[in-house]
């Protein structure tokens, strides 16, 4: 698994003219699925997550994690973190995982994350959708996470 983490003001995803659903403070979280992840890749990105150090402390310190701050989440499914372009114009996602696996391996890694630190505090969009995604960067900061090999 691939997660791009974008610490946030806030953040909304919306599907056709309405909000699904919106966040203040905390992270918005793009989660890639690769065909080789499973659920133990879930849950230690969840928890890497709910840890990271990169909101600031009273010494302005990159020292405090989204729990620390009683932050919020909002998880966006988001295949194209496993494009390949090192061949043409055309990106291939043939690294992603299928559909079926990916959506299971999503609400798992959601499940995860509302289990460390609090399932009001997680929101997400609608695996699969087109969402329109509307954030104002804390930072910016922005961090690249993967999970272990499993296999």
């Amino acid at each position: 698994m691939r997660i791009l983490i974008q610490r946030v003001k806030e953040a909304s995803v919306s599907i056709g003219d309405s909000v699904y659903s919106q966040i203040n403070k905390g992270l918005l979280i793009f989660l890639g699925i690769k065909h080789s992840d499973c659920e133990i890749s879930a849950q230690y990105l969840a928890h890497r997550c709910a840890n990271l150090r990169i909101f600031e402390d009273a010494q302005g310190k990159m020292n405090l994690s989204v729990k620390d701050i009683s932050g919020q989440l909002l998880v966006i499914s988001q295949f194209t973190l496993y494009a390949d372009t090192q061949k043409g114009n055309r990106p291939s996602f043939t690294d992603a995982a299928a559909h079926d696996i990916a959506e299971k391996l999503y609400n798992d890694f959601i499940h995860s994350l509302q289990q460390v630190i609090g399932i009001d505090r997680v929101k997400s969009g609608v695996f699969g959708a087109m969402m329109d995604i509307q954030l104002i960067n804390d930072g910016p900061v922005t961090v690249m996470v993967e999970s272990k090999e499993t296999n």
